[in-house]
């Protein structure tokens, strides 16, 4: 048998492995013959032992520091092992520069792979330098390269970084399209993913892919950009990607997210192959838009139908049943988790029912409920039950609540405006007094509410008491013209309820130019009569927007709808869909 044709045969036999103690046979058979230190063998053999399925990097870095000489397809295999975990990452970085300073000469196989282990271990300092040996080596033609270090800089939120890196790549394909909106949305920049979908069906370039489509509908659902979502289902139908269940899970979330729960249900209806995502997306969606005992209906067809729920199908309904108030309905529902379906529930879960009751007025029961949970509870659900007590108006209890926030160190401006708003609506006013020169003292300041529109595919948005928008003058005066007349109609501003952390202004003002008041006044000015007008925004609506929302929609013959951080609000011939009840 010749050398050539016994090469071919070890390698096989390297390949056919599938335990590693056949792979440790064969170690040991290498090491008894002369195949051990043929260079061609010996790459075989290690990526074998140190890339999965049969990894075993402590092994694999004894065998590979005892080969002399290793050559740069043995680091890279190496480097590429490392890569593969956030505890070895740090070392695989450390091979590579190894191999630089034996004066190995790079590939763009072990940038890409250095790059992937400085993502990894997040460390900005290593992955310039990376890239800097990736310039001075000449290597900017690797599409791959070039995308992993988009990719890279991406997760280190240096989204400018990015930018530049695509800019200057040669040849662009979808992948690196691809990379900049993830890069976009991951850094906060949603509305500019959305213009890179433009861009890339006008760059001639490439055209979008389903991953693309994917990409760009949680854009979408995010900023409640509902008109460019309807576009991209249009690509998505006519480049037949509507075909794959994943893209109609999303094209579900997307509808659903920007309160088209019509929408949501025909995609739905027209998913050929619905798995529990589906399901889950669609009784998520109805949830969310105030159809609770639609969603418990879609739940129990769902299990008729054969499909049995996940952990995130139980968070959709029972977030069902607390935004419609159907407190039996969720116990019932939680019991059966566990009974029914071997799923233990988790924090979101206990969290759905805490605010499930807390809502109901049932404060004692969800404060029970937490101090009898197995696994710790977390800031959110405090969080929940806090905003419960601020409906309620239960001062003791949201005393108490805050200090299990101090404790977990997690408090936020957030939490001391809902204790403001608890001691304001019991008439404390001696406790906001305290409360506000507390924060004062402490350097803790409040996050401007924001809220968003979007009109002919431009997502606009609006803070209280905007001044930047191009349109201001006209905002400010429709906005009087609107107040004037739901005056007119009976609307009284809420002004004794909630507090409101804006110095040097009057209550009554303050409330007036509320963001998403803003966004809806520059929406009767921007669109035709009739026009539903849709707005996001990041916090819970407060009560006087949501009775102003209510007689406008009536006066002005307009459906309104608002997705708050909580749900949606369907405004519609002066109510609301949540029936007051959030």
């Amino acid at each position: 048998m010749n050398a050539v044709h016994q090469e071919k045969t070890v390698i096989s036999l390297i390949k056919s492995c599938t335990q590693k103690s056949h792979l440790l046979q064969l170690h040991s058979h290498l090491l008894r013959t002369c195949h051990y230190y043929n260079p061609t063998i010996f790459l075989s053999f290690l990526s074998r032992l140190a890339l999965p399925p049969l990894r075993d990097l402590s092994y694999s870095c004894r065998v590979f520091s005892g080969f002399p000489e290793p050559n740069i397809s043995l680091y890279n295999t190496m480097i590429r092992a490392h890569s593969l975990s956030r505890d070895s990452a740090r070392n695989g970085f450390l091979l590579y520069q190894e191999l630089l300073r034996l004066g190995i000469s790079s590939n763009t196989f072990s940038s890409t792979v250095a790059v992937k282990c400085c993502m990894k271990i997040e460390s900005l300092f290593n992955g310039m330098q990376v890239h800097a040996n990736i310039l001075k080596d000449g290597q900017v033609a690797d599409g791959v390269l070039l995308t992993t270090l988009m990719d890279f800089y991406s997760c280190l939120e240096k989204g400018g970084d990015a930018r530049k890196v695509f800019d200057e790549m040669s040849d662009r394909d979808i992948v690196a399209w691809n990379v900049l909106i993830s890069c976009y949305t991951r850094n906060g920049r949603t509305r500019d993913a959305l213009a890179i979908f433009d861009m890339i069906r006008n760059s001639n370039e490439c055209l979008p892919n389903d991953v693309t489509c994917l990409l760009v509908l949680q854009a979408c659902a995010s900023l409640n950009a509902l008109e460019f979502g309807k576009k991209v289902h249009s690509y998505i139908v006519e480049y037949n990607l509507h075909s794959a269940t994943n893209v109609c899970n999303s094209l579900i979330a997307m509808y659903s997210r920007c309160g088209s729960v019509e929408e949501a249900f025909e995609v739905f209806n027209q998913t050929v192959n619905k798995d529990v995502i589906s399901w889950t997306a669609m009784i998520s969606g109805l949830a969310s838009n105030g159809y609770g005992r639609d969603a418990i209906e879609a739940f129990k067809k769902m299990q008729r139908e054969g499909i049995y729920p996940g952990d995130q199908t139980f968070t959709g309904v029972l977030s069902a049943c607390s935004h419609t108030g159907l407190v039996n309905e969720g116990r019932e529902i939680f019991k059966s988790m566990n009974r029914d379906f071997g799923v233990t529930p988790n924090v979101h879960h206990y969290g759905c029912m805490v605010d499930l009751l807390g809502r109901a007025g049932l404060l004692d029961e969800a404060y029970d409920l937490i101090r009898s949970m197995q696994i710790k509870p977390d800031a959110a659900m405090w969080r929940t039950l806090l905003g419960a007590c601020r409906i309620h108006r239960h001062v003791d209890l949201g005393e108490r609540v805050i200090e299990h926030l101090i404790e977990l160190k997690a408090q936020e401006a957030g939490d001391y405006v809902l204790l403001l708003n608890i001691y304001s609506s019991a008439g404390k006013s001696e406790k906001v007094v305290e409360v506000r020169k507390m924060m004062k003292i402490k350097g803790i300041q409040t996050k401007p509410a924001s809220s968003t529109i979007e009109l002919k595919g431009k997502v606009h948005e609006f803070f209280a008491d905007d001044i930047f928008h191009p349109r201001k003058k006209e905002i400010y005066e429709m906005l009087e013209e609107i107040n004037q007349q739901l005056r007119i109609a009976g609307y009284v501003a809420e002004i004794t309820y909630e507090v409101h952390n804006v110095e040097g202004k009057s209550n009554s003002n303050v409330l007036s130019y509320h963001s998403e008041k803003l966004a809806i006044a520059f929406g009767i000015l921007a669109t035709p009569p009739g026009t539903t007008i849709r707005v996001a925004k990041d916090l819970r609506i407060c009560i006087d927007c949501h009775n102003f929302c209510k007689i406008l929609s009536a006066v002005y013959n307009r459906k309104v709808v608002i997705r708050d951080r909580n749900r949606f609000h369907h405004f519609q011939e002066g109510h609301c869909s949540c029936n007051d009840y959030w």
